[in-house]
């Protein structure tokens, strides 16, 4: 049983920040690595960033590069994305993702399981 619920999302204007939660509930005797896309109103579901299972190593996406940064918190079971400096094209619905990897997949195949989404827009 693996279950995702993401929140966070909001109306936020530009040069904002936001916080994005994923709750996670993953099996006990596998690691997993963590992730988060997102999908704009007519566009592909494209990467973000990605965290290893032990919180050690996290890669970016370039468009968000500086801006985004993604944690993990094992106590809590919860994987955050902090935005900064929030821009027009950040708006989409944001989505969790985990899979059964050793390497920070960038591709939509690359993960097992996913959360509802939440949604981000970005006003000016």
């Amino acid at each position: 049983q693996v279950q995702l619920v993401e929140s966070g999302g909001g109306l936020v204007q530009a040069g904002g920040s936001l916080r994005l939660s994923c709750a996670a509930s993953l099996r006990t005797d596998r690691n997993y690595v963590m992730a988060w896309f997102r999908q704009a109103p007519g566009k592909e579901r494209e990467f973000v960033s990605a965290i290893s299972w032990g919180g050690r190593t996290a890669n970016y996406a370039d468009s968000v590069k500086g801006r985004f940064t993604i944690s993990r918190d094992s106590a809590k079971n919860t994987v955050y994305l902090q935005i900064n400096s929030l821009k027009a094209e950040d708006t989409a619905v944001y989505y969790c993702a985990a899979a059964r990897i050793a390497r920070l997949a960038t591709n939509v195949d690359g993960y097992d399981y996913w959360g509802q989404g939440t949604k981000v827009t970005v006003s000016s």
